[in-house]
């Protein structure tokens, strides 16, 4: 049972709510007992039926369909070697670079890694933004 302490026009009622069965409330006001009929307040309920996303597509043997975006011929993908957060991206699209420049700085388990171009070339495209969290895998940085 709750009870609860009420002030009405200076005058103080302890209430004791006890079980509460199909809108019936059983309530004892200073010591004396009141059956409560709760008014039924329900609500009709609206249904949503949202469509179901389609399922992925399949080969006819029935593996999973995974299309990435093709590499253009001679291009170079520059990856994430670990999970992290970009912090700064210090190239932009057309620069040249060496394969020792630093292209990403990535901030992973509470330390900045500066990730490298790993071969000379022209920066082809740019594949995130500061503050993005990466996967490692993820591709960063296209060279040319």
């Amino acid at each position: 049972m709750k009870e609860y302490k009420y002030k009405i026009n200076g005058n103080i009622y302890k209430v004791s709510v006890g079980d509460i069965d199909n809108n019936v409330a059983h309530v004892q006001v200073n010591g004396t007992p009141y059956t409560v009929e709760l008014e039924n307040t329900t609500k009709p309920v609206t249904v949503v039926n949202s469509p179901r996303p389609a399922a992925a597509p399949r080969t006819e043997t029935g593996a999973k369909v995974i299309a990435s975006a093709p590499a253009a011929a001679g291009s170079h993908q520059v990856k994430a070697p670990l999970p992290g957060v970009v912090l700064s991206i210090p190239v932009k699209v057309g620069d040249t670079v060496k394969a020792s420049d630093t292209v990403v700085i990535l901030e992973a388990m509470k330390m900045e890694n500066a990730i490298h171009a790993g071969r000379d070339g022209k920066i082809a495209s740019i594949a995130i933004n500061t503050g993005d969290s990466v996967l490692e895998g993820n591709v960063l940085i296209t060279l040319e």
